[in-house]
């Protein structure tokens, strides 16, 4: 009996060491999965989410209006820089309207290098997600399925989330 409370005690801690302690970071009970997600490049070419299976992916929802996004999109450009996230792909998806020329003077004014600009389609991604304000970002495993939401803006550079979203790269 005493084994087991001292396993059920270590357990415990390891899981409360993986998980970060970001208010915002929503991590599902059960994993959702979408069929044909799609957004748009800034060609205004089809981006399917399924051609990323086998990768970690990040879908960050951003406006160019949205000042909690300009302060996080910084750090979020900086995920491409971690050597224990090799396997992240990291789409920036404007959902504001703006155009491209806007979308490009927003990353230049943030001095953004590592990602590229994306906008949701007209089918409307942020709708069938269930978006409920920017920013948003959305976190999906290797197999495509949604495991992880992040509701508001966060520092991605903190240091616990990189070691939490390693786990799963």
């Amino acid at each position: 009996m005493r084994l087991l409370i001292i396993f059920i005690f270590l357990l415990s801690n390891s899981f409360a060491k993986e998980t970060p302690n970001i208010k915002n970071l929503v991590i599902n009970k059960e994993l959702k999965t979408y069929k044909n997600l799609a957004f748009l490049d800034s060609k205004q070419e089809i981006v399917k989410l399924d051609n990323y299976k086998g990768k970690l992916v990040i879908l960050n929802f951003w406006a160019t209006w949205c000042a909690p996004c300009k302060k996080e999109m910084p750090s979020l450009d900086s995920l491409k820089s971690y050597k224990s996230l090799d396997n992240l792909e990291v789409f920036a998806i404007n959902v504001g309207k703006d155009n491209l020329k806007k979308s490009q003077k927003f990353f230049s004014e943030l001095n953004i290098k590592n990602l590229e600009i994306y906008f949701d389609n007209p089918i409307t991604l942020a709708k069938e997600l269930s978006l409920r304000g920017v920013p948003t970002t959305i976190i999906f495993d290797k197999r495509g399925n949604e495991f992880a939401r992040i509701i508001g803006s966060i520092d991605f550079s903190d240091k616990s989330f990189i070691e939490w979203l390693s786990n799963y790269n």
